[in-house]
């Protein structure tokens, strides 16, 4: 046995302990070593003709009618790799996997990120732990869209548990950082692109929660400069009491930023890219974000606090990139870190979600994430739980020291190493 199997074996035995039989872990260890042998399809019949001890009866089995349940694997990947990453940040994110037909469990024609279109498809909320050198899924909601919500013979066929229905992407992701608190893991920072970034009620989810957060935002947000003050027009005695506002409309970021001098903007190194120094300038202002949900999520934030509300909406960050050779700002984030947070940490944090990229690429083309041909609830999760144990054994061995030699798996990240 290579040096490589004996890890993985050692792995499996701990990630797997909670699958109750002797036999069903052998096959858990079976599939992780299918899922990083060579081979461009890492469908069950694909990888059971590769393997030596492959069965693909067996793995078929295993996957998609077994009754082990696959969250206390996840919650053991995620206890293990957490330490072993020591994450600047985590970060949220979707992932969409395109199908033929309607009978996979989750998918309908909706937006696909891999197709970059309207496209039918499955899509998975992930949350991952990330540092500049390593990363993992720390776990994983499967979105079910509206029109599977009472479709019974759907559901009924491919096994969604009762109380399953339709929930947000942005509700996904926070019940994903509930259950990570409940196994006592809490994030140091929290990133994510503008499809959430964007949701008021997502960060302020995240504020009741106590979690910091950069998060990519739309040109078009709106916010007023941080020393705006609201008044309260005059009460004529007639009617409800007008409520504070402030006297000025609010400006789109994208204006608050243009208006700064490009002088404004500071150079901020973020990390050692293939080409050199990834590096541009960026400025960051304290602004108040406005809009009517989140003027309504700072008056009952407030009226639980005291019951009186003074109209004085939360002051965040904006942070803005203006790249060289570019003819405005292009980009921008909020975050509720303290004040005298450096650009640089924002800029570093406000970037690291590259490493989700990298998640996905090694995920997908490596390890066969959308390759699972099955239909089922059931089969999907396990599939991506055994998916995502693989990537962390992966991730294990490039950073044990030596991680690099003919008997560990290979450091690149599309093409796994054979470790039958």
């Amino acid at each position: 046995m290579s040096r490589a199997r004996a890890k993985l074996a050692l792995f499996v035995a701990d990630v797997f302990a909670s699958v109750p039989r002797k036999d069903q872990r052998a096959k858990s260890d079976c599939y992780l070593r299918g899922l990083m042998t060579d081979g461009r399809r890492k469908s069950i019949q694909a990888m059971a003709g590769r393997l030596p001890d492959g069965n693909e009866q067996n793995l078929q089995q295993f996957v998609n009618q077994s009754t082990w349940d696959p969250v206390p694997v996840r919650r053991r990947i995620a206890e293990r790799m957490v330490p072993q990453i020591a994450p600047d940040a985590w970060a949220v994110d979707d992932v969409s996997f395109p199908k033929d037909g309607k009978m996979s469990v989750g998918v309908a024609p909706q937006y696909c990120g891999a197709l970059g279109k309207q496209a039918n498809c499955q899509v998975a909320v992930s949350i991952h732990a990330v540092s500049d050198t390593a990363s993992c899924p720390l776990q994983w909601r499967l979105f079910v869209p509206q029109e599977w919500a009472a479709d019974a013979v759907r559901r009924r066929r491919t096994g969604i548990p009762e109380e399953i229905g339709h929930r947000e992407k942005w509700r996904l992701a926070l019940e994903i950082l509930d259950e990570l608190a409940g196994w006592g893991l809490v994030p140091p920072v929290l990133v994510a692109d503008a499809g959430y970034g964007q949701n008021a009620d997502f960060r302020d989810g995240l504020e009741r929660r106590s979690i910091g957060y950069v998060v990519a935002v739309r040109s078009d947000v709106t916010v007023h400069p941080h020393e705006a003050v609201p008044t309260v027009p005059l009460w004529s005695g007639n009617g409800r009491k007008p409520q504070p506002r402030y006297r000025d409309k609010p400006s789109s970021v994208a204006a608050l930023a243009a208006g700064r001098a490009r002088q404004a903007f500071t150079g901020a190194t973020w990390r050692e890219g293939s080409r050199g120094p990834m590096r541009s300038r960026f400025v960051a202002l304290r602004v108040r974000p406005a809009g009517v949900r989140a003027r309504r999520l700072a008056q009952a934030a407030a009226t639980a606090q005291d019951g009186a509300w003074d109209g004085v909406l939360p002051e965040l960050t904006l942070l803005a990139e203006w790249p060289t050779g570019a003819e405005a700002p292009t980009d921008y984030w909020l975050s509720n870190l303290p004040a005298g947070t450096p650009l640089n940490e924002l800029v570093r944090l406000a970037k690291v979600r590259w490493r989700i990229e990298h998640d996905y690429r090694e995920l997908k083309h490596g390890l066969g994430l959308d390759h699972f041909e099955g239909r089922s609830w059931n089969g999907w999760h396990h599939h991506v739980t055994l998916v995502t144990a693989a990537h962390a054994f992966l991730t294990e061995q490039r950073l044990a020291p030596k991680a690099d030699t003919a008997d560990s798996p290979s450091t690149r990240s599309s093409t796994p190493s054979r470790t039958c």
